[in-house]
Parts: C-alpha cells; structure tokens; sequence
C-alpha cells in the first residue's frame, strides 16, 4: 500500500491550507493509501534525512522508497490527479486476483491490456475454448507472449511438426528442454518456421531480457534462421 507523509508545520499557512484537502481525497479512497502526517519542527532529523526544504512537503512511499513528491500547496485536482497515479486502478487489482472471472472483468475494463487478455485467452485455451482464445489474442496484436500463444494453437492444430513433447516441457516449467526442442524443430519446420519462431520468441519474452538462459536461446534462434 502507498503511504503519502505530509510534512507540515503549525505556523505554516499553505500546510493548514493543504492537510484537510489531502486528508479528504485520501479519505475518498477507502483504505487504498495510508496517510502520515510529521512535524517538521518536532521531527528535524527525519525532516534533513528526506531533503524537505520547504513545506508543505508531500512525499509518496511504495516500498520503502520514495515514488512521487511535491512542494507547495495544491488544488484538488492536482492532489487527486498525484494520488490516482499512486493506488493500482480496478484493472491492477483484479489482475493481481488472477482468477477467470477477475481477468474477464480486467479485459472489459481495459481490452488492449495484454497483462489481462493473454492470461485468460491462456485459461481458454487450455479448457479447449481454441477459437475463444485466438479471439481474444486479436485485441493484443503487439504482445509476443500473445503471439507465441496463438501460434501454439495453429501448431497443436496442424501438429505439423509435431511439437506435443515441446508444448507439455513448457507447460511444466521445463523452459530449457521445451526451447532445446522448439529450437531444433526449425530447420525441418517449412511452412511452420514462422509459427515455432513466434512460440520461442514468446518463451524468450516470459523469461526476460536479463535470464541468461533467454539470452543463449536469442543466440540459438538467430543462428537457426540466417
């Protein structure tokens, strides 16, 4: 949860100013973010520790560290404008639920949230629902995970090559031997190079730019096409 710390003073105009407004918009949002309010004048060693060198001071926490920040008294517009961008939207929380019908309520909220589509088209396809997921992965186009999801239907459907033992290695969490046979089915893909090539492309996404088996397979891949 956000904390926002208002730094304040009783002799400051603009901090008695600014308190009730900030106090009622963080009110608003029922629980989403945490309030704090330090004396600048009881409290001079946290006051140096965080920088504050005029109030009022507002200063925004996730984690531990500081995320957003502003100096001066503000309309309120302006402090709901700063604290929207702090608490996660509907979308966020229902994706963090992560259940079927959290993601289908995310997906109508946001349609193009590839964060939302390409996990329940995921759900979909592994319930069957093939035509449903492809479906869905149209609204995602840029997505190389929803890619790589929608050329592993065409390839299960054709099975042409067959990459059954590829597919149940990636469903376990074999990323290594499910890439190893992935990568050696290209040369021998024909028509199907392009969809074997988006299946690993999708894998290397998942994986991450940093993960160094991801970075060995981008090697792999790019010496099996050119």
């Amino acid at each position: 949860m956000p904390v926002v710390v208002d730094f304040w003073a009783e002799w400051c105009g603009p901090c008695l100013q600014l308190g009730p407004v900030l106090e009622r918009a963080i009110a608003a949002r029922e629980g989403k973010v945490e309030l704090a309010k330090l004396d600048v004048d009881a409290n001079p060693a946290l006051t140096r520790t965080y920088g504050v060198q005029g109030i009022p001071a507002v200063k925004a926490f996730k984690d531990g560290e500081i995320v957003a920040e502003f100096v001066g008294a503000k309309a309120p517009a302006a402090i709901d404008k700063f604290l929207d961008e702090l608490v996660p939207s509907e979308a966020e929380e229902l994706l963090a639920n992560g259940d079927e019908e959290s993601l289908r309520r995310a997906v109508e909220l946001a349609p193009s949230r590839a964060d939302a589509v390409v996990p329940l088209a995921r759900i979909l396809h592994e319930r069957g629902e093939d035509d449903d997921a492809l479906k869905l992965l149209e609204r995602v186009p840029a997505s190389f995970a929803g890619q790589g999801l929608a050329a592993r239907i065409e390839l299960e459907r054709t099975r042409k090559p067959d990459l059954t033992d590829a597919f149940a290695a990636l469903d376990e969490g074999e990323h290594a031997h499910a890439l190893d046979l992935l990568l050696a089915a290209l040369p021998d893909a024909d028509g199907a190079r392009d969809d074997v090539r988006r299946v690993v492309v999708g894998v290397l996404d998942a994986l991450g730019v940093d993960d160094p088996l991801a970075r060995e397979s981008r090697r792999r891949l790019a010496a099996a096409l050119y």
